[in-house]
């Protein structure tokens, strides 16, 4: 979301984003038309595993190819939004694991996409995902991992005929002008990528999201694997313990903090084990649990210029969550670390925080009611549809937060760092990807 440098792909992108059609509809027909014009690389795609639901499709998708590629598989996947450069959304198979795609391949299969389209209306995501298959279909591999951008019925993605299995995260509210303004409505738009004959797997869901996905899976023919009914994954003795109808695993807890990083974990192990197309030793899994890397998801900052911002010894952590049901996972993984630094003085938590307009501030900021002890709130650089830091303070005092709006992200450490008076603070910088882009560029 952040680059200081221009490259012959930023022209491109900034170009395709002209194309976007004056009233946006949610439709395949002009990513068929697109697919089409470029021979259908959809159809020349290797086993897919397609993931959507509102929070968790980036985690489970990070512990899918930490598995694979450590059971030796050769992975392409596909993710969105990026954090620093587009190119991270694209990431194509190689001798030594995936890497995000080149700035010259990039560029290439960009130009490509831009004459097939020949100018025609088609919104940005469209055309970049047409994009990503045209490069995944041209480049051998075991396994592709696409997540969905947004739903998932009419959602670009969901072009791929015949995936090895299909996933669905936890859903919640978000997106409502598109997917509709009650989890029922949003559940069945996420739904939408059950394929018949095709196995599901369910993350942990409230209840009118689940009925909602069993609904649309026994019209589709799909058949449910449901967390907590056809598998289990929970921390005991510090271990993860995983267990479905193919036995127990018992396995590392996740290196990603949060005790939803372990139903994310147990997901994406059901997903592995119920694609039926590559086996996986216990080894590969537990490798996953340690090796996973998946940034801004609280992600411990532990060097770079923003340490010279804030005082020494305090903790800085990065989360990209920017809805309500993030924001309680989010504070629940806050609550359970130490709440006293190293010599035993209470360690108050201090929120940074950026958000964009289409979000529900309020309701991200309500699970922090009494754990953290002020807020001071930004306006995201180069995000036009960033809340105004004034706004944003606002929401959260309405929240029953202290809050105030800072001009910048260093004054806000600064203040962050004077609220903690004598104390040393565990700030956490949250609310948006497209803040947490900024400051993983800005702390290099």
């Amino acid at each position: 979301m952040v680059n200081d440098s221009v490259s012959t792909s930023d022209v491109i992108l900034e170009r395709l984003t002209k194309l976007h059609p004056k009233l946006i509809d949610l439709s395949l027909d002009r990513t068929w038309r697109l697919l089409g014009a470029l021979g259908h690389p959809e159809r020349a795609l290797p086993p897919v595993f397609h993931i959507a639901g509102t929070n968790g499709k980036g985690s489970v998708s990070a512990y899918l190819r930490a598995a694979l590629e450590a059971g030796g598989y050769a992975v392409h996947s596909y993710t969105s939004p990026h954090l620093v450069r587009f190119h991270e959304r694209i990431r194509l198979a190689g001798k030594s694991g995936s890497a995000p795609i080149s700035e010259e391949r990039l560029s290439a299969i960009l130009d490509e996409c831009e004459k097939a389209n020949a100018g025609a209306p088609i919104t940005f995501f469209e055309i970049t995902t047409a994009a990503a298959l045209l490069a995944f279909s041209r480049t051998p591999a075991d396994a592709l991992i696409l997540e969905v951008g947004m739903g998932g019925r009419l959602d670009t993605t969901n072009v791929v005929d015949k995936p090895a299995v299909t996933v669905i995260t936890p859903v919640d509210l978000d997106h409502q002008a598109f997917l509709g303004n009650t989890i029922e409505l949003i559940a069945t738009e996420k739904a939408g990528i059950l394929k018949r004959g095709v196995p599901a797997v369910i993350g942990p869901q409230l209840d009118e999201a689940r009925v909602a996905i069993e609904i649309a899976a026994e019209k589709a023919g799909a058949r449910l694997f449901i967390h907590g009914q056809d598998f289990t994954a929970h921390e005991e003795g510090g271990a993860l313990i995983y267990q479905d109808e193919d036995g127990l695993l018992d396995l590392p807890l996740p290196r990603l903090p949060g005790r939803h990083q372990i139903d994310n974990a147990g997901v994406a192990i059901c997903a592995l084990r119920k694609s039926g197309i590559l086996h996986l030793e216990r080894q590969a899994v537990a490798r996953a649990m340690t090796e996973v890397e998946w940034p801004a998801r609280l992600q411990r900052l532990t060097k770079g210029p923003l340490f010279e911002v804030i005082p020494q010894g305090a903790e800085l952590w990065l989360d990209g969550g920017h809805n309500p049901a993030a924001g309680r996972a989010v504070a629940e993984a806050m609550a359970e670390l130490a709440q006293r630094d190293s010599d035993g003085h209470p360690r108050p938590l201090i929120l940074v925080s950026g958000m964009l307009d289409t979000k529900d501030a309020g309701g991200f900021f309500a699970p922090f009611r009494g754990l953290a002890s002020h807020v001071e709130t930004v306006t995201i650089p180069g995000a036009p549809a960033s809340v105004p830091a004034e706004t944003l303070a606002s929401a959260a005092s309405q929240a029953g937060l202290d809050a105030h709006a800072a001009p910048s992200l260093d004054e806000a450490l600064q203040r962050a760092s004077l609220a903690a008076g004598r104390a040393t603070p565990r700030i956490l910088i949250c609310g948006s990807l497209y803040l947490a882009g900024h400051v993983l560029s800005e702390n290099g």
